[in-house]
């Protein structure tokens, strides 16, 4: 399935001259020449939300690592709830988590207490975290990932790996820059399910792969939540903060804790939502890791009837990738894969398995000589791919091109047009004012990309 050069289109490029350097032999490949920590592995995680604290509880429970540290610019919240509706997140109750399970733990003779920290910067810069795990909006995933990098640490980072295409670069560039180790949330990867059907598909068993249907979420057409109108933000929020490199927006409550992913200010709607999960599986299983989509083109979107959001609710990506495969990325296709060919079907989502022929679904199954990278725990492989310094199972490039399409189908639509893709110069061919709006990242003063 290797596509010839020409056919190797993919999106876009990075956004400032000092990005634009050339491509790093991949990590996989060469491997990381840090030293592995000798004790257990401090962590400190950044993004307190459902899915922040969800890791943090991960975390806590791997016995080979120990947290000390947390950052959020809200000190308490509820997500989009209200008190006694769900238990609390944000940076005080993170901390208590964390000294609630040091306090009768093994760990209590080294635990020194978990401090709090507003600001991000201050977290990367000490000296005794060796990890740092970003759980925040999409919006702040660049920056905090980078500055975390740069200080040294190893990352863990929720998908979609970055809100713009250039920051996605960045990272996966600094990533080789330093050494480091570098796992993205898509968690699906290890999960036994998912694994089999890429390993099904790439063994060949469904023959050659004429197209793939890949599911996702409808988005909303109006406000999640009765508080729809603009107030002042909640005592304990730094909203200033909160906003930071991307537009500062009225605050509404509608708006903000889970809800700020359907505004293109701080995230892509429910496409690059989900498109880290269900399009990287897509990816994994064609072999596409390190390559992408010849042409992308974006058909059928309808938007919310509410301007406090303007992602897609229904939407369609179309893709064509190299042999003629073709992948369709909708809300109006059943939640998860399902890949045709010329010998039968395969589909997976989290909570199911079906295929032509039952066989392939079982774990025992002799799938063939291609075995895909084995994890059966997302957060454990993180921590053993920081003692080996060998890759995890979701890197950063991985991730970057997994999200791809997503960008390349925003920009589609946006243009009107579809866009055709050199993958290996990361380029859109015979378009220079597309290929521009893809390269292009603003941050709002005084934060800064590069």
């Amino acid at each position: 399935m290797t596509p010839s050069t020409q056919s190797r289109r993919r999106f876009l490029q990075v956004a400032t001259s000092a990005l634009a350097a050339p491509m790093i032999a991949p990590s996989s490949i060469l491997g990381s020449n840090r030293t592995a920590p000798s004790n257990r592995i401090t962590l400190g995680v950044i993004g307190l939300g459902a899915m922040g604290t969800g890791n943090l509880n991960n975390f806590l429970q791997q016995d080979d690592a120990q947290v000390v540290a947390v950052c959020d610019v809200h000190d308490l919240h509820y997500r989009d709830m209200q008190a006694g509706e769900r238990s609390p997140l944000g940076r005080e109750p993170a901390k208590e988590l964390v000294e609630k399970q040091y306090a009768n733990a093994t760990k209590k003779h080294t635990f020194k207490g978990c401090d709090t920290y507003s600001d991000f910067r201050e977290l990367c810069a000490r000296d005794d975290i060796d990890a740092v795990v970003v759980a925040t909006p999409d919006h702040w995933h660049a920056l905090c990932t980078l500055e975390a990098l740069r200080h040294g640490k190893d990352v863990y980072c929720e998908k979609p790996v970055t809100h713009l295409f250039g920051e996605g670069q960045a990272i996966y560039r600094e990533v080789e820059t330093q050494g480091a180790i570098f796992q993205t949330g898509s968690q699906q990867r290890s999960q036994t399910r998912f694994r089999i059907a890429a390993e099904t598909v790439l063994n060949g068993h469904l023959g050659k792969i004429q197209s793939v249907e890949v599911g996702l979420p409808t988005g909303f057409s109006q406000p999640r939540n009765s508080r729809s109108e603009i107030s002042d933000p909640p005592a304990g929020l730094d909203y200033d903060l909160w906003c930071g490199p991307s537009e500062k927006l009225p605050y509404i409550f509608a708006r903000h804790h889970r809800n700020w992913r359907w505004h293109d200010a701080f995230g892509g709607g429910q496409i690059m939502d989900w498109i880290g999960h269900h399009n990287d599986i897509v990816h994994w299983s064609l072999g596409m890791d390190e390559r992408g989509p010849e042409e992308v083109e974006a058909i059928n979107w309808t938007f919310p009837e509410t301007e406090i959001y303007n992602m897609p609710v229904h939407y369609e990506i179309r893709c064509q990738y190299a042999d003629g495969i073709t992948t369709s990325i909708s809300d109006r296709h059943a939640s998860g894969i399902k890949w045709k060919g010329e010998n039968g079907w395969l589909y997976v989502d989290r909570s199911k398995m079906d295929a032509s022929n039952p066989e392939w679904m079982r774990e025992s199954f002799d799938r063939g000589p291609i075995k895909a990278y084995k994890s059966t725990n997302h957060h454990q492989n993180f921590l053993e791919g920081i003692r080996s310094r060998k890759p995890c199972i979701a890197p950063a490039e991985t991730a970057h091109r997994s999200i791809t399409p997503g960008h390349l189908g925003i920009l589609s639509q946006r243009l009107g047009k579809p866009l055709h893709w050199d993958s290996k110069a990361e380029r859109i061919m015979g378009d220079t004012q597309a290929d521009g709006l893809l390269k292009d990242v603003q941050y709002q003063s005084p934060w800064k990309f590069g």
